[in-house]
């Protein structure tokens, strides 16, 4: 119900400042006797478009109370998020659970795609990469099962989405990204939205975090083509990593890895599609 109000009211919007616009066309044509009826609709149209443009947005100023209004309807899809693709799917730890729920998850995509940020997809972020479906988020984090006073190392940065669900939880994270610009902006939006127990780091994920490493668990969300035995190295006993392994730009397995003494146990778990795993030679 809340969509289709949303979808209503937009609908409304649009057709009362194209009404307005169009009007205001015809009222000057009127004296100029320049168009026809079908020019001024076309008109109103194309200046419609050009002030909701996201170039305008950024010489608009958002009127009184837009922002509270914006942040209702993103908890209200936010929520629809949680019931219907996180939950329904089978995801049922709840400290999980209570993070997706929490993490503000149009703060972690691109302004001009923050209205998309809760749909059941991956979404692009620039420089080749992507923010994880939030199913596929959920569910990697469950895999670790996540608690308080774990420390997690994170692979891909991206935005900081993963990050962000991981601190909601646990009490430290690392994270690397090897894409300079991209770091940056994630660890932005990790300080903007108030994660201070996450920790960015430039550099090629291959080889982990030494210095802070033994890890209780490790999440990569981008595609290696084998499981990085320095990873493997930095896992605590006992520890868990989870791990997308395949060709890039083909289906590959998601992995778990469980370090049991000088042994670790792998399993394949679900198929799934990620973009490749970036090394330094390969900038």
């Amino acid at each position: 119900m809340t969509l289709l109000f949303v979808l209503v009211t937009e609908t409304q919007n649009i057709a009362y400042y194209t009404m307005n616009i169009y009007k205001s066309v015809t009222h000057y044509n009127n004296h100029k006797k320049g168009f026809s009826s079908e020019r001024c609709i076309l008109a109103a149209i194309i200046i419609l478009l050009f002030l909701t443009s996201p170039f305008m947005s950024r010489y608009v100023s958002a009127r009184p109370g837009d922002e509270v209004r914006d942040e209702d309807r993103f908890a209200s899809l936010r929520e629809q998020m949680v019931q219907q693709q996180i939950k329904a799917r089978g995801i049922n730890d709840p400290a999980t659970i209570e993070a997706m729920r929490n993490v503000p998850r149009h703060r972690f995509v691109p302004t001009a795609r923050q209205r998309q940020a809760y749909n059941d997809g991956p979404m692009p972020i620039g420089h080749g990469q992507t923010i994880s479906q939030p199913y596929i988020v959920a569910y990697m984090t469950q895999l670790i099962n996540p608690e308080p006073g774990m420390k997690v190392l994170e692979i891909g940065t991206g935005s900081g989405y993963q990050a962000a669900v991981l601190a909601e939880i646990t009490d430290e994270v690392y994270t690397i990204e090897i894409i300079e610009e991209l770091g940056k902006w994630g660890e932005g939006n990790l300080r903007d939205a108030g994660y201070d127990n996450v920790r960015v780091k430039l550099a090629d994920g291959y080889y982990g975090w030494e210095e802070h490493a033994p890890f209780d668990a490790i999440v990569v969300t981008a595609a290696a083509d084998h499981i990085p035995p320095p990873l493997v190295e930095q896992l605590k006993d006992g520890g868990s990593m989870i791990i997308p392994v395949g060709s890039a730009f083909r289906t590959q397995n998601l992995m778990l890895v469980e370090k049991q003494g000088d042994e670790t146990v792998t399993r394949s778990l679900i198929p799934v599609r990620f973009v490749p795993f970036t090394r330094a030679e390969d900038q």
